[in-house]
């Protein structure tokens, strides 16, 4: 590895101390939608709540955010489908004017169309995201509920590509997709997006009904990833636990040791690398990006439709509400939040792991798994103190700091 290589980050950290400022704030703008996915998180249901936070309401929200200082947190508007609010174009507009980067996560309803997008760009929007969840329209429809979402959703990606606006994909891995990543990996690099973002399932919502990968078949999809980083800007949500993947692997090249023999990688990480071989090309000139060290709570903040304040939006617990307290004070000062950002409360395995101030584990899995937001994460593998090559991660640790 050359030294070039090995003083450049490996596990990025945010500029600011993530206990004082969100990098990125949440916001459920509604839990109306006209889709029935299978692992909503909302349980999103068709009309809208008259509790949400109104047009008003919302401003002082983003002011409140925007009150956190510069750089000021990226703010997202989701849902539910925030273009079920008519108000969503004057949200935006506000949100700018506060100075607040806007980016909109509509779901594949019929509304989502290029007028829809243009509409959201000229009212100041950034970026989207657009969720992929298949690679063909059966998969992907049958796992949204409603058919036509997924050529809806591909032309909305192309559209907003067109219009300027940059494109996130989200893909929710599942038993029931997760050998389509390969191919959905390739439609990434194919159409173009500023991210790829797999989410790790969360039971919550109607998520709890579709089961979530084994332990190890989730360490195999981990290390897919990272195959695939080399050519598609690769995030992963819910699975902080990548940050400890990525650190690995780059230690196992450092050592030049097989990371099948070292880690005991399964048959699933085999079938999907020889799935992905044929559609491999030259690395990104860019280089492989390094994951962002934000978890629930530190460094992100969820605001859910009626203004409960949540440190991740699988994460059912609240630390209060908007309409009553300022945003700043809850994610500074209250006892979950500061809860979620001490490594040393946590127990199990992850209490006593050396990659927890860099992955911490999902606080909503655990949450939702067992009763206790300070458990172990069920869908780590990793045993404390196995890998062999501890001082290469302490070296890596040490660039990335």
């Amino acid at each position: 590895m050359s030294r070039d290589r090995l003083a450049a980050p490996v596990v990025r950290s945010v500029r600011h101390s993530p206990a004082d400022r969100p990098f990125i704030v949440i916001w459920e703008a509604t839990r109306a939608c006209a889709l029935a996915c299978r692992h909503c998180r909302a349980s999103a249901v068709p009309g809208r709540d008259q509790l949400e936070l109104n047009t008003e309401e919302a401003d002082d929200l983003m002011r409140q955010v925007a009150a956190f200082g510069k750089p000021p947190p990226i703010f997202v508007i989701t849902g539910g489908d925030p273009f079920e609010r008519p108000d969503l174009t004057e949200i935006i507009r506000r949100g700018r004017a506060h100075g607040l980067p806007v980016a909109v996560s509509p779901s594949g309803t019929a509304k989502l169309n290029r007028e829809s997008l243009a509409a959201v760009r000229d009212a100041g929007a950034v970026a989207v995201s657009l969720s992929i969840d298949g690679s063909t329209a059966e998969v992907h429809d049958g796992f949204r509920g409603i058919a036509g979402t997924f050529d809806r959703t591909m032309a909305a990606w192309r559209e907003a590509r067109d219009l300027g606006l940059k494109v996130q994909v989200n893909t929710t891995v599942t038993r029931r997709n997760v050998r389509q990543l390969p191919r959905i990996a390739a439609m990434v690099h194919e159409l173009g997006a500023m991210t790829w973002s797999a989410f790790m399932l969360v039971p919550t919502g109607r998520g709890a009904d579709l089961g979530p990968l084994t332990a190890a078949e989730t360490e195999d999809v981990l290390n897919f990833l990272y195959d695939v980083g080399r050519t598609v800007p690769v995030r992963t949500t819910e699975g902080h636990h990548f940050r400890r993947v990525v650190l690995q692997r780059r230690a196992l090249e450092q050592a030049d040791a097989n990371p099948v023999a070292v880690l005991g990688l399964g048959e699933l990480y085999r079938e999907l690398g020889a799935a992905w071989q044929p559609n491999q090309v030259p690395e990104s000139r860019a280089g492989r990006r390094p994951p962002l060290n934000v978890s629930a709570g530190s460094g992100f903040v969820f605001i859910s439709h009626r203004g409960t304040v949540h440190p991740s939006g699988f994460f059912t617990g609240s630390a209060g509400n908007v309409r009553e307290e300022q945003l700043s004070d809850i994610y500074r000062d209250s006892e979950l939040f500061i809860g979620m950002r001490d490594p040393s409360l946590l127990r199990g395995r992850c209490g006593s792991c050396e990659y927890a101030i860099v992955c911490g584990g999902s606080r909503s899995r655990a949450l939702a798994a067992t009763g206790d937001a300070l458990a172990e994460d069920p869908l780590c593998v990793y045993v404390p103190g196995s890998f062999p090559y501890a001082d290469e991660v302490r070296e890596l640790l040490d660039a990335s700091s």
